[in-house]
């Protein structure tokens, strides 16, 4: 039991190193000096008062993966609502347990008293994860009502979604829609890619330089944070 708690600390330390961008050397400390290793990165790096019932429940998460659904199941058993419903389904999105997620938010879905908005991105986002582009399609255009949908997440994985029907001139109208300066950097190489498939070069190459120009004016968390986009950005661009 000791060894199985010993491992499940150290991958939350590790777990917060990165998701934090903590000093590397870190690593190196957690994994030689296990047990004390990973109490002084808690000391010294995670914890305060604030933070205590954070590191209990993410603790928690790395020794009991599905603890968290488990709960909300027992949750919506006892007070089968629209709100617990829907805390489950989030749950088996951010698990990407697609499956499982469509089929609360499709029961959710139902419910005509409240705002779909948020429960057809998912069911997008859900139905394009497993690879369902028709459905992904379908739930799309039921989107399209809401101003909220141009120029967002849920548009451009639309537009994805008709390039994987053979429908290009129409999934490039959407696709182009997150072409937007500063931001959606992953989204806007996705487009590059696009382009170039469609020996589109110039469209291609005019998205590639912008990213690389404002790559050179972001903040420093931003450079870490989009280092691997800008590198393949970098790449493709001389590769073509």
């Amino acid at each position: 039991m000791f060894y199985y708690l010993t491992i499940a600390l150290q991958g939350f330390c590790i777990y917060h190193l990165i998701k934090n961008r903590s000093q590397y050397y870190w690593i190196f400390i957690i994994i030689f000096i296990p047990v004390i290793g990973s109490i002084i990165y808690l000391v010294t790096q995670v914890y305060n008062k604030r933070d205590a019932s954070i590191i209990k429940e993410n603790l928690t998460s790395v020794l009991i993966p599905t603890k968290k659904v488990k709960d909300l199941e027992k949750k919506l058993q006892f007070a089968e609502t629209f709100q617990n419903r829907l805390d489950l389904a989030d749950a088996f999105f951010e698990m990407k347990d697609y499956k499982n997620a469509i089929t609360h938010y499709e029961v959710a879905l139902k419910d005509e008293t409240q705002n779909k908005y948020f429960i057809l991105e998912n069911l997008i986002a859900s139905y394009y994860g497993l690879e369902d582009y028709n459905k992904t399609i379908t739930y799309a255009e039921a989107l399209k009502k809401y101003p909220e949908f141009n120029k967002s997440k849920s548009e451009f994985i639309y537009g994805l979604a008709l390039d994987k029907t053979e429908q290009s001139a129409a999934a490039e109208k959407h696709l182009k829609a997150i072409d937007q300066r500063y931001s959606n950097y992953s989204e806007r190489l996705i487009l590059a890619k696009f382009y170039i498939e469609r020996d589109n070069i110039e469209a291609a190459k005019e998205i590639l330089n912008e990213i690389t120009i404002e790559s050179q004016h972001m903040t420093k968390p931003n450079k870490r944070k989009y280092s691997k986009t800008i590198n393949e950005v970098e790449k493709l661009l001389k590769s073509i």
